[in-house]
């Protein structure tokens, strides 16, 4: 029986494309749906080897195979020592569709510690299967420890209908460094955590803004932000009370008595209703 070369090589390149189609669509998603060059989970703002303090803001994105979402969550972080404790953990809640690939991610993350050392950031996968063969982990090698300071940082609260000025003093555990004025400002600028935010604590101030310089001399803080501060900002109860956020921040420093804002060294028309 003589065979058509033409028939036999068309039956090549058709076997060819059809296990190239089952492995894109069967074998790729069913085997985690990764190749040893790609990954699934993305972290934007933390880099393997930085030190890090408590609270820990953690932003990225998952985007696809068996990091998933799952009822507005793509899984959890844990901070775990050398020795393998776990110094706290936090859900990796979903801030885009969580049905839909990419999802965004956001957590706040608080953890415990006494000395200065190397940890891990283990990221786990959401398996609401429970099968083991569908767990994920991603770790980043991480530092932290030192000394501590605690200072205080000033947000609104729902229900307050008392004056659009009144901020609340809440803590934050800092690394100690002698720029502790403006450590304190930036630790407000990251806003409330998710927990201060169902107990209806809230911001005016808007999380891109930047400190472009402080200094404190004779009694008198002087700070500049950049044009961040005032953008999409307006309502003069609004503007009072970012206002009041900055000052109350700074002034909980014996060495502040009075506060000057600035915009991109402005101090006329800026933070206006």
């Amino acid at each position: 029986m003589k065979l058509d070369k033409r028939g036999v090589i068309v039956g090549i390149i058709f076997l060819l494309l059809a296990s190239a189609v089952t492995f894109y669509f069967y074998v790729l998603p069913h085997s985690g749906g990764k190749t040893p060059t790609e990954g699934r989970i993305e972290v934007y703002n933390i880099e393997g080897g930085q030190k890090i303090t408590s609270p820990l803001l953690i932003k990225g994105r998952v985007t696809g195979g068996n990091w998933i979402g799952f009822e507005g969550q793509v899984g959890r972080v844990d901070v775990v020592d050398s020795e393998g404790k776990i110094l706290g953990s936090s859900a990796l809640t979903a801030v885009s569709d969580w049905m839909k690939f990419p999802i965004d991610f956001e957590t706040s993350l608080s953890f415990e510690n006494s000395k200065e050392e190397n940890v891990s950031l283990v990221f786990h996968n959401e398996n609401p299967s429970d099968l083991p063969e569908r767990n994920e982990v991603m770790s980043i090698f991480l530092k932290v420890g030192g000394e501590r300071s605690i200072v205080d940082v000033y947000f609104g609260k729902e229900g307050n209908n008392d004056s659009c000025t009144r901020v609340f003093a809440l803590k934050r555990e800092i690394e100690k460094t002698e720029a502790v004025a403006r450590a304190a400002v930036e630790e407000l600028i990251k806003g409330p955590t998710s927990e201060e935010k169902q107990a209806g604590y809230f911001t005016g101030i808007n999380s891109n803004t930047k400190v472009n310089k402080l200094t404190i001399a004779n009694g008198t803080a002087k700070i500049d932000f950049d044009e961040a501060l005032e953008e999409g900002v307006g309502g003069s109860c609004k503007v009072s009370g970012i206002r009041q956020q900055i000052v109350q921040t700074l002034m909980q420093f014996e060495t502040v008595k009075k506060v000057i804002i600035s915009i991109n060294g402005r101090t006329e028309d800026i933070l206006q209703p």
